[in-house]
């Protein structure tokens, strides 16, 4: 698994999935749940990972989506 992205705006990160999903591509996000430990506050940002083998196509549909990535 690859990095894709990291985010603390959970907008983003269901927007990146549901891209994904439209093209395909399984993702995974890590950190999801972490806000439980850090009381809601949204200061640790949230992984959004992809195979590696689908990490350039993703890639680019984010990029086509105005979707920042992670380098």
């Amino acid at each position: 698994m690859k990095e894709l992205l990291r985010t603390n705006d959970p907008t983003i990160v269901a927007f990146a999935t549901a891209l994904l999903e439209g093209e395909g591509i399984e993702c995974f996000v890590l950190d999801a749940n972490i806000s439980v430990l850090e009381g809601s506050i949204g200061i640790l940002p949230r992984r959004m990972m992809v195979s590696a083998r689908d990490l350039f196509l993703a890639r680019a549909v984010m990029r086509d989506n105005g979707v920042s990535v992670s380098t």
